[in-house]
């Protein structure tokens, strides 16, 4: 997996890490749940467990979002790349034109004075112009910058959404009371994992 790929993913994963910590209101008349409550001390709890990794590799819309973010990243690079390289090529010919022009003028190269000035004045312009170039690549660094954490954010937040929703609708009749991120656990218990149908539903649901 290459750094971008890594860096998206991780922008995702940080946003949905956050939804696997669902209190969900105890309803003590709903349905037992065959799977994911255990009886402990002659008490019910209620918990199912998710895996956010596999979420973001196998949930539709998480890969879509993350193919789309590193696109859009490595375009941005490519267009802020090619412009800089040609700013870096336009201002070092005219360094080269000062130094060719201070040589001039220790040689007494020019016939007249006006014809020095005259040259001067043409490499300040081209100072000033190289300057306003140099603040333009700020300017769309800057914009592209602002572009992807915009794209990043409406995208995470439609991923949160996606997600919640389900979760929501998956315990509408508040059957589970906690729905965790297995990063949060030390060790794992069978029965708990809901990650499987909840992959599965959400790309069904995505499909449509």
């Amino acid at each position: 997996m290459n750094k971008i790929s890594i860096i998206v993913e991780s922008i995702l994963a940080a946003a949905v890490v956050a939804l696997f910590i669902l209190f969900f209101t105890f309803n003590p008349w709903a349905k037992k749940p065959a799977n994911h409550e255990v009886e402990a001390a002659g008490e019910l709890l209620p918990i199912a467990v998710v895996n956010t990794d596999s979420i973001l590799t196998h949930y539709t819309l998480a890969v879509e979002a993350s193919d789309k973010l590193q696109s859009q990243y490595e375009e941005s690079m490519v267009k802020l790349d090619t412009k800089a390289k040609a700013f870096q090529k336009e201002y070092e010919t005219f360094q080269k034109d000062v130094l060719d022009f201070q040589r001039k003028v220790e040689a007494n190269a020019f016939l007249s004075r006006e014809r020095a000035e005259s040259e001067q004045a043409k490499l300040q312009k081209k100072e000033q112009q190289l300057m306003a170039k140099q603040q333009d690549l700020e300017n769309l660094r800057q914009k592209l910058s602002a572009d992807f954490m915009n794209e990043q954010a409406a995208l995470t937040q439609q991923l949160q959404d996606s997600v919640q929703a389900y979760l929501r609708e998956y315990n509408a009749d508040g059957h589970i009371h906690i729905i965790l991120n297995d990063a949060v656990l030390m060790n794992k218990v069978a029965g708990y994992d809901i990650t499987d149908e909840v992959i599965e539903a959400l790309n069904a649901r995505y499909k449509k």
